[in-house]
């Protein structure tokens, strides 16, 4: 579990980028990075990382699912995952 600080972290970003996100697009097509500069660092689209919506996790995500690889496994081997089985040879 990731702790609480880095999520709410990754909710502030989120609300940042959604708020700017049409201004930003304005400014770069008309060049004015000055004004560009004087937005808030966190309102980039960059600076959003994707995270697994159980348990928070930053890395060994899986964008197709939207969860950690560690759920991945947890949920795949309980079959709560429709259509994903273990492969065995």
């Amino acid at each position: 579990m990731a702790k609480k600080s880095v999520e709410a972290r990754q909710r502030k970003r989120e609300r940042l980028v959604k708020k700017f996100a049409e201004k930003r697009t304005e400014l770069k097509a008309a060049g004015e990075w000055s004004l560009l500069d004087k937005l808030p660092k966190n309102s980039s689209k960059v600076r959003l990382r994707n995270r697994c919506a159980l348990t928070g996790r930053g890395r060994g995500y899986i964008r197709m699912f939207g969860i950690s690889r560690i759920k991945f496994r947890d949920l795949a081997s309980d079959g709560k995952i429709p259509g994903v089985t273990k492969s065995s040879w």
